[in-house]
């Protein structure tokens, strides 16, 4: 299985299954002298660890990170910090149950990569899913959080804005209020019937999908570059790889295509700092690729958990007509503990953008340019 790491400056490269000793990860290209510690780690992680509410799975991991290499001690401050080479981190699993998953050995889930596995490969790991399981998205986290670290200034935070068919209202924004909840939702209102809607979708053992919000402010412009190195591209991309999401927009996404030209267009004045200042983001932050230094806004849509206890029709592996329902820890919706996820993929593709901005340009170009001779 090839394709487990993703970006260019700053590379990540996950491993590990579900149901197996450990997940983990390695990450090339951060710079050195970066302070970091376990404890700088670990509170992201604990954000997306399962079993913290009754609308997540159950499963008891305590997704404990160890750095096993990259890091040293500074002399001089006495701080650990990196030193430039492969930051390699590792989480052990302590709360397997692969019995859960006997019964369904030979079945493919509805929804699932079941089939598309076996059939590629030749074989799966049933337990829990391996490695197409969302156990892997705690690596992502773990790298995420090196990530941010990256880039000065830069601010991001993730929401949940929809569970189903329940939506936020957006003039009820709040982003203390996402600490605050389950849902990882900003809208106080909103979340009190996310709870009762989703307790009625537990108990049906079903589920449903969800669509996350992902801001990142303090962006630097001229991130990005044209062509086949977008940055809306590789953020796409990054969102697109995590497990069940089954759409992505920026900025005004989809309803962009409702709006008309002088209203899709975001105009420009001068700013009392003497920068550009946008009058609205319909972009996303991001213009041709490149970024302009308003705030990067992306959402993706999450599809219902494919793990439920409805029965449903499919196949087994050698070709005959089943039924299969799935029992064990499951998230009636998973978009929930996808919101961690989503910020940890965009910070790790705008760190990769900054490093490779930082190697190609150098120092951020002087705006604005100045005036020609003898033009007014």
């Amino acid at each position: 299985m090839s394709f487990n790491t993703f970006g260019h400056s700053f590379r990540v490269t996950t491993f590990g299954e579900s149901h197996g000793a450990a997940i983990g990860c390695v990450i090339d290209g951060c710079p050195p002298r970066i302070a970091l510690t376990e404890a700088d780690i670990q509170p992201y992680l604990d954000r997306r660890r399962p079993g913290q509410s009754r609308f997540t799975t159950q499963r008891q991991e305590a997704d404990a990170v160890k750095i096993l290499s990259g890091v040293f001690v500074d002399e001089t401050s006495g701080q650990q910090v990196t030193t430039g080479t492969p930051i390699a981190l590792v989480i052990e699993n302590v709360d397997q149950r692969s019995k859960d998953y006997s019964d369904i050995k030979d079945k493919y889930r509805p929804g699932h990569a079941d089939y598309t596995y076996d059939v590629k490969y030749g074989l799966r790991d049933y337990r829990g899913g391996g490695r197409q399981s969302a156990r892997e998205t705690a690596t992502r986290v773990a790298a995420g959080a090196i990530a941010r670290k990256i880039v000065p200034g830069m601010q991001l935070r993730g929401a949940l804005v929809q569970i189903g068919a329940e939506r936020i209202d957006r003039r009820r924004w709040d982003w203390a209020e996402v600490e605050r909840n389950p849902f990882f939702c900003p809208d106080a209102q909103a979340a009190a019937r996310f709870g009762d809607y989703l307790e009625a979708v537990r108990k049906r053992g079903s589920s449903v999908g969800a669509v996350i919000e992902i801001v990142a402010e303090g962006v630097p412009p001229g991130l990005g570059a044209p062509i086949y190195g977008k940055l809306d591209a590789d953020l796409a991309a990054a969102l697109m790889s995590i497990n069940a999401v089954k759409g992505v927009e920026i900025g005004a996404g989809f309803a962009a295509a409702e709006l008309p030209g002088e209203e899709n267009g975001d105009e420009m004045r001068i700013g009392n700092e003497g920068q550009p200042m946008f009058l609205s983001n319909n972009a996303g932050g991001i213009l041709g690729g490149i970024s302009t230094g308003q705030p990067l806004v992306a959402r993706f849509a999450v599809k219902p958990t494919s793990s439920i206890l409805t029965p449903r029709r499919t196949v087994d592996r050698y070709g005959n007509e089943t039924e299969i329902s799935t029992t064990g820890r499951h998230d009636p919706c998973v978009g929930i503990r996808a919101v961690p996820v989503g910020e940890a993929m965009m910070a790790c593709v705008v760190a990769d953008h900054y490093l490779r901005h930082r190697g190609q340009v150098g120092q951020a170009t002087a705006w604005p340019f100045p005036q020609p001779p003898g033009k007014a």
